[in-house]
């Protein structure tokens, strides 16, 4: 089971952001955690002191009920008062692991780089395991609870793995045999 969280979009739609699994660490890298306490940071002692005064110099204009400073005003309070409610959340369950220090070795942990071929496909490509806070596909971040990540845990180099694929409209539902060529902790 995951946990998911619920924020507001800019459109105040809500937005589900990534959840743990149940009972599980919230395992990050020291500079995603250092990321968030600056977030954190920056948001209690600059962005929402800010905000306050302008919610405060509009209310002080009278009428609050046209007065799109003050409704706005009042709507940015509730959302950084809402990201900072996370971020804390986030810090407080962080588990802080730092790949620099872990001895060498061929097995796949939590911040390995991780570079493997599809032998599907005959392509390779690189990915580094890090935190659900930290995780960005595109660069070649990926989450520690993220299907291939998973597949790769604990495994060694020279090792292949099975990566079940879901369907999409343009494949079929299917398993790619992945061998992993080399594990590096940076």
């Amino acid at each position: 089971m995951t946990t998911e969280i619920l924020m507001e979009d800019e459109d105040g739609e809500e937005v589900k952001l990534p959840g743990l699994p149940a009972n599980t660490k919230n395992y990050m890298t020291p500079t995603c955690y250092r990321r968030l306490l600056d977030e954190r940071e920056h948001l209690v002692n600059v962005e929402r002191p800010n905000i306050v005064n302008v919610v405060s110099w509009a209310a002080s204009n009278g009428d609050r009920s046209e007065n799109g400073d003050y409704q706005y005003g009042k709507r940015r309070l509730r959302e950084t008062d809402r990201r900072i409610r996370f971020l804390n959340k986030r810090i407080e369950s962080a588990e802080v692991v730092d790949p620099a220090k872990r001895p060498p070795t061929d097995q796949v942990f939590f911040g390995a780089t991780v570079t493997y071929e599809n032998l599907t496909t005959g392509t390779e490509h690189t990915i580094r395991i890090v935190g659900i806070d930290e995780a960005d596909p595109e660069n070649g971040d990926v989450s520690w609870v993220s299907p291939i990540a998973r597949v790769f845990l604990k495994q060694r180099e020279g090792d292949s793995v099975k990566l079940p694929t879901p369907a999409t409209i343009d494949h079929p539902a299917r398993v790619e045999i992945l061998e992993i060529i080399s594990v590096e902790y940076e």
